[in-house]
């Protein structure tokens, strides 16, 4: 666990899967509070990424949405990136971040807590016709494009490459379909963790592993911008629909300033400039969400936990 946070344009390798480990070259700063521009008695509003909208491909986009985000609410908000989703959780916790943007399975194990220490602020709608302008996302299997691999069940033996434990496209949806199939015992061969989706993407396509599941979402966008290793894929399932990973804020969050940065984020496809910046997210608008949407990523957990599979396999 690093002991301070990466921000800034550099670090603005965000909205994705899991990213563990920030990009090279990146600016540290530490904890402390830092007034704001427009009023130094106000603290910074931390926001940060552990799950996404789209790949890291997208690197200026998330800085623009902070930019709007500032420029809407007044408020100095810095992006924050480099965090496991176990340590986010854990800042969301004690207050050390405000708002971040959590893959809905942490978000899931969060609210059995007592005290559940997050609240919903907005969940993302995606740009794509296949999500219907639903607050959803999928878990897409991969192949290479040239395997003759045509469903998990020709995969018995085979290496699968996964991004994070806690992630539900990744992990959660997979493995609870595996034990829907009666796969969930010996029939996987290697297992190997890559860290995030990207890396799982490329893991296939350059046959460093035969077979992964990712989020939707980020292959979406790695095919949309052309990307070599999502030109050699061939998806084989698509698990879900799933909600879609949802913006969160710390309970300790001033509730005024929330409720300040949920509505701009609500209002942003109002304005030329929010929706501009949207579309280059690939996403339509935001909007609230109700806890629900999430049910079934809990169906999957419970099946894993009453089989006692809480692994790619047994």
């Amino acid at each position: 666990m690093r002991a301070c946070l990466t921000i800034g344009v550099a670090a603005a390798l965000l909205l994705t899967g899991c990213h563990c480990q920030p990009p090279v070259g990146t600016a540290f700063v530490s904890l402390a509070n830092e007034p704001t521009s427009n009023d130094p008695t106000q603290p910074t509003i931390r926001l940060a990424v552990t799950a996404a909208f789209i790949s890291d491909a997208g690197v200026g986009v998330y800085e623009k949405l902070v930019r709007y985000l500032e420029q809407e609410t007044g408020y100095s908000i810095k992006l924050v990136s480099g965090f496991s989703y176990r340590t986010v959780d854990a800042m969301l916790t004690t207050g050390d971040i405000d708002i971040a943007c959590v893959c809905g399975l942490p978000y899931v194990l969060s609210r059995e807590l007592p005290q559940p220490p997050t609240r919903l602020m907005a969940v993302p709608i995606p740009l794509e016709p296949r999500y219907k302008g639903r607050p959803i996302y999928y878990s897409d299997v991969i192949v290479r494009a040239d395997s003759p691999y045509r469903c998990i069940e020709e995969l018995k033996g085979r290496v699968w490459a996964y991004n994070d434990e806690l992630s539900n496209s990744g992990y959660n949806l997979p493995r609870a379909f595996l034990i829907r199939k009666g796969l969930e015992k010996g029939h996987l061969g290697k297992i190997i963790r890559t860290g995030s989706h990207e890396e799982s993407i490329r893991a296939v396509a350059t046959g460093a592993a035969d077979v992964s599941a990712v989020d939707s979402l980020v292959l979406d966008f790695e095919r949309f911008r052309g990307s070599e290793y999502a030109r050699k894929l061939r998806v084989i399932h698509s698990l879900g629909p799933a909600g879609i990973v949802p913006v969160v804020a710390s309970r300790k969050m001033d509730p005024k300033r929330f409720e300040v940065v949920q509505r701009a984020l609500l209002e942003m496809h109002t304005t030329p400039t929010g929706r501009a910046i949207l579309r280059e997210a690939r996403l339509l608008r935001f909007e609230t969400a109700d806890d629900r949407l999430y049910d079934s990523i809990r169906e999957a957990l419970e099946l894993a936990r009453s089989t006692g599979c809480m692994g790619l396999q047994r």
